[in-house]
């Protein structure tokens, strides 16, 4: 892998039901075999779902749990004289923003329900109001990078 060169940027277009480029981007990650129209199926049941349930917006739920999954800080590996050292660092938006979406499917698609779209509302929700499976994955991150605080000088 080339060094040198990092490739632009996709701009992603946002999402013709809620006009938002994080519902998109979502999408494009949980789809699978390149079946968009299934994934956004789901996607639009669980915010009915959570409509329902939580009485409050979707899209600021949605929006409130990719907030609180997101990481500030992660651990790089980094050699430095023939030892490996787990360094922490500050996570970039885009990463952190890519990071709590990654999370948040792998703990709803883990959870037990009857479907996606309950199971993906659900940790939705639980994410929103600081708790659940995603959430504790960012805590054990920040916990990880706090143990390693004494290599930061290796940054």
């Amino acid at each position: 892998m080339s060094r040198r060169n990092t490739p632009p940027k996709r701009i992603v277009p946002a999402d013709k039901k809620y006009n938002n480029v994080h519902v998109t981007m979502f999408v494009n990650r949980m789809m699978e075999g390149g079946k968009r129209s299934t994934a956004l199926a789901i996607m639009y049941r669980a915010f009915e779902i959570i409509e329902e349930r939580a009485k409050r917006e979707p899209i600021e739920v949605f929006e409130q749990a990719l907030r609180n999954v997101a990481p500030a800080v992660e651990v790089k590996p980094m050699r430095v004289g023939g030892s490996t050292y787990q360094v922490p660092v500050e996570v970039p938006h885009i990463r952190a923003t890519s990071l709590a979406m990654r999370w948040l499917l792998e703990y709803s698609r883990s959870r037990g329900g009857k479907n996606m779209a309950e199971k993906l509302s659900s940790e939705l929700m639980d994410a929103a109001n600081g708790q659940g499976s995603s959430i504790k994955k960012k805590e054990d991150t920040h916990r990880m990078a706090e143990a390693n605080r004494a290599f930061a000088h290796f940054r």
